[in-house]
């Protein structure tokens, strides 16, 4: 199941579980998980792009794992609002590991923009920055994501 209606992602998981967030990038992915709760997320790993099929494996291990009930993908769309050319490949992506679990889109606009705001006013160097950010925007979209579920 693949949805942007956090009230159909919460129904598909009537018990809760923790859940992945996910800041897809070209390069890398960021990854985030939150307690079965949803009261926190945090950074975890960064996954380091290869062939789709590995990056694949290394989200399921992650899954298993870490006992994962579902996964909240940020979905990066334009200003506007509307969708962009990264939008499908985040769709695609999605529907590719959709069998890994329930699957929530979620608006990722302002996520890596309000988390790097935080790292330059930590005075955290450029190259750090860089290493962390991923991460630290999965961790931002889950919590937003998590904060609507509880709400909701």
């Amino acid at each position: 199941m693949i949805t942007l209606a956090a009230a159909d992602f919460r129904a598909a998981l009537p018990n809760g579980g923790r859940l992945l967030g996910l800041d897809l990038g070209t390069k890398t992915i960021g990854t985030a998980l939150c307690d079965a709760g949803w009261t926190f997320a945090s950074p975890a790993a960064l996954i380091r792009r290869r062939k789709f099929t590995q990056d694949k494996a290394e989200l399921a291990a992650v899954i298993a794992a870490q006992h994962v009930a579902g996964i909240v993908l940020g979905l990066p769309l334009n200003l506007d609002g509307s969708e962009s050319p990264r939008s499908q490949s985040t769709r695609a992506f999605a529907r590719n590991i959709a069998d890994l679990g329930p699957i929530l889109l979620w608006d990722e606009r302002w996520s890596t923009v309000a988390v790097e705001r935080v790292m330059i006013e930590q005075d955290m160097s450029r190259a750090k920055r860089a290493e962390r950010i991923d991460s630290l925007a999965a961790a931002h979209i889950l919590q937003a994501a998590i904060d609507a579920l509880v709400q909701g």
